[in-house]
């Protein structure tokens, strides 16, 4: 006889595995390209993964809902194409966004005002931001095709066969490559994990180019739809008590490296499914499982980093680019889906995917401040003139007694 709670781990486990493997890529991208040393960005993704472990450990047993959380993938992408503005203003930033996130759950109206900006603008700003890491595969083919096309071959294959492990498969495939490639560095690659604490530099740049778009990505990508997958499935979402689980997790990471942690929103189906429990009180179960395997995943940290470092190639920088390709189709869907946004969501789209840093403040800001402007340029009530009606010919123009 199957134990109850057999089913609803193993699942539990598949989703820490899917969501580790499908963004670990775009993770290391995005610290390296802010300025984390190897040892800081294997740091960095320790300590992601033991504050997603424990946190969703906490809020799935005290809630008993399949509430599981997971790091930023988009903010991570958002750092890849960030102009670095050292190491330690990043860590600052990364300390804001937490305060920031922890800030909409004890502040109903910063909530308020961080939905209040245009889904197609926040949508468009994601989009330019990933296009420069969706080019990563096509420019590393052009370089070494023997190694980067069965990483995307095997990729093509399981989005038709297995989409859920499409990702995952060319990240084992990556890793074969750079074990080809490599030889035997690869043996010099494997480490422990570590922590590495980082004293942060409060910047406003900073703060205004990376906190504040991180913080708008990660509420308008990871968290929103988190909270409609659980209620897809029948779940309503703690929201004031996962913003400040969230924020504060990303708070206590910051220092050594993580960057942001929110609501699962693609893995989120998986524990909350009846794939995980016929029974949805205990499906908690799942989620439980899955935190549990993000603190043994943690030990991969800093083997991964060394890993991504032993090739002469770009390799990881292809799976991560493969990973986020769906993200920014349904990115762009959601940008240019409404006629009366498209232009302010193409000046969003643009500015973004520029890469420009004006005033030492990256472009990501920039997008939403011009995507804005040209919304509210266009929307603006044209002045009426008033123009005065002539009288009808033969009509008595005369004053009335």
């Amino acid at each position: 006889m199957e134990h109850s709670w057999l089913r609803p781990a193993s699942v539990g486990v598949t989703t820490a595995l899917v969501g580790f493997t499908s963004s670990v890529a775009v993770l290391i991208a995005g610290l390296t390209a802010v300025g984390a040393t190897p040892e800081q960005a294997s740091s960095g993704l320790t300590a992601l993964c033991v504050t997603v472990g424990l946190g969703t450990m906490l809020l799935s047993w005290r809630f008993r809902i399949p509430l599981s959380l997971a790091w930023s993938t988009p903010g991570a992408a958002l750092l890849a194409t960030q102009a670095s503005l050292g190491w330690p203003a990043a860590v600052g930033a990364f300390l804001v966004t937490g305060a920031l996130i922890a800030a909409v759950g004890l502040w109903p109206r910063l909530g308020r005002l961080v939905a209040a900006i245009p889904a197609p603008l926040a949508q468009a700003m994601l989009a330019g931001v990933l296009v420069p890491l969706c080019l990563r595969p096509v420019t590393e083919l052009a370089a070494s095709p023997w190694l980067v096309a069965p990483v995307i071959g095997v990729w093509l294959a399981l989005q038709r066969l297995a989409p859920r492990w499409a990702t995952p498969a060319a990240f084992a495939a990556a890793l074969a490559a750079i074990a080809l490639e490599a030889g035997t560095g690869v043996v010099d690659a494997i480490a422990a994990p570590s922590l590495v604490v980082t004293a942060p530099a409060l910047s406003w740049a900073a703060a205004v180019g990376i906190a504040v778009p991180l913080t708008v990505v990660t509420m308008a990508s990871q968290n929103v739809p988190g909270v409609a997958v659980l209620a897809s499935a029948g779940f309503r979402a703690p929201w004031r008590e996962t913003m400040l689980v969230t924020g504060a997790g990303t708070v206590l990471g910051a220092t050594a490296g993580g960057h942001a942690i929110n609501l699962a929103a693609i893995t989120a189906a998986l524990p909350a499914s009846p794939d995980a429990d016929p029974e949805p009180g205990r499906r908690w179960i799942a989620a439980f499982t899955a935190g549990v395997s993000y603190l043994v995943l943690a030990g991969a940290g800093a083997t991964l980093v060394g890993l991504s470092h032993a090739s002469t190639t770009a390799i990881l920088a292809v799976v991560a680019g493969l990973a986020l390709l769906p993200t920014l189709a349904s990115s762009l869907a959601g940008a240019f889906a409404h006629a009366d946004d498209r232009l302010p969501a193409a000046a969003a789209f643009v500015l973004a995917a520029s890469g420009t840093t004006l005033a030492g403040v990256g472009s990501a800001f920039w997008a939403l401040v011009g995507g804005l402007a040209v919304r509210a340029i266009l929307r603006a009530a044209p002045r009426r003139t008033r123009v005065p009606v002539p009288a009808p010919v033969g009509a008595d123009t005369g004053p009335r007694s």
